[in-house]
């Protein structure tokens, strides 16, 4: 059996494998986590280089997910005031979270539109970037949040990694096309550059939840369940939207893939700590319904 067939055959495990990998190593994962932004770096680095500028336009698409990701974490989070705050709060920043930058890799991974990913991930996490102060002066318990400070803040953790390889890949595009064009023919390496990135931040994952004390069992379990029914639903929903465009796999991605390390970071340091359990729980299952959906088409293409 020559290499590219026995690929072919290992690659629909590669996913699930590095699933099981990050929950049974996880206390590795610590010394190898720095690589994290690094691999998206390069997965995103990879995929722009398939989009033109003149792809990237916002519309009617962009702005109904927008929609859903303000609005309906807003909503939701009122819904569940009255059941408990911390719940509220973690439920809230399931949805709030902007998109994943590496929502445009996994997209391109199955066949969606890369420029209307990448589109709305910049709109959502400018969205977050602008309306994050306000919304958690109101519900956290620090009160008092300066708004260019944090705005600052929590931009200088999302732009970088989102528009640096944005700007590189047009620039390749423009004055060394040849180099954009070698990059752009290695889409493939992005699948395994993600499988690494998956292990890592499964990992993290784990470890962060089996630190927090046993007493707080019980509203772990209601985060982590409510936390997967909001998953499932924002892929739902983005799929709806996006079939509405004529392309369910943006819309799906767009909406129910989420920059979950930048979650955690804003739930711990303004909101409840226990909040941040919520997106820490978002992180296996939108990887586990990731995982699914590259397996089923991996799968596919072996065929």
């Amino acid at each position: 059996m020559n290499f590219s067939r026995l690929r072919q055959r290992i690659k629909p495990l590669v996913l699930p494998l590095a699933i099981i990998g990050g929950i049974l190593f996880h206390d590795f994962i610590c010394s190898i986590a720095f690589l994290a932004p690094y691999l998206l770096f390069l997965m995103l680095l990879i995929t722009y280089c398939k989009v033109s500028l003149k792809e990237f336009r916002i519309n009617s698409f962009t702005w109904a997910l927008l929609a859903v990701q303000i609005v309906g974490s807003i909503a939701l989070y009122f819904a569940l005031l009255p059941f408990n705050p911390t719940v509220a709060q973690a439920t809230f920043m399931c949805v709030f979270c902007p998109t994943a930058t590496a929502a445009p890799v996994i997209t391109s991974m199955l066949g969606g539109s890369i420029a209307r990913v990448a589109t709305f991930s910049i709109l959502s996490n400018m969205s977050v970037a602008v309306l994050a102060p306000l919304l958690f002066s109101m519900m956290g318990d620090n009160c008092q949040l300066d708004f260019i400070g944090q705005f600052a803040t929590i931009g200088s953790r999302i732009f970088p990694l989102l528009v640096m390889p944005l700007l590189i890949a047009l620039l390749l595009r423009r004055f060394l096309p040849k180099v954009s064009t070698a990059i752009s023919s290695r889409q493939s390496v992005s699948f395994y550059l993600w499988a690494v990135g998956l292990f890592i931040v499964v990992g993290r994952a784990v470890t962060f939840v089996m630190k927090e004390p046993i007493e707080q069992l019980p509203i772990i379990i209601v985060i982590a369940l409510l936390s997967c029914a909001v998953c499932c639903l924002q892929f739902y929903f983005g799929r709806k939207i996006g079939a509405k465009h004529g392309d369910t796999i943006a819309g799906g991605q767009g909406l129910g893939q989420k920059n979950t390390i930048l979650a955690v970071w804003m739930a711990l340091t303004y909101l409840h700590p226990l909040a941040s359990i919520g997106p820490a729980a978002y992180v296996f299952w939108q990887n586990t319904i990731n995982s699914w959906q590259l397996y089923r088409k991996t799968r596919q293409e072996c065929k």
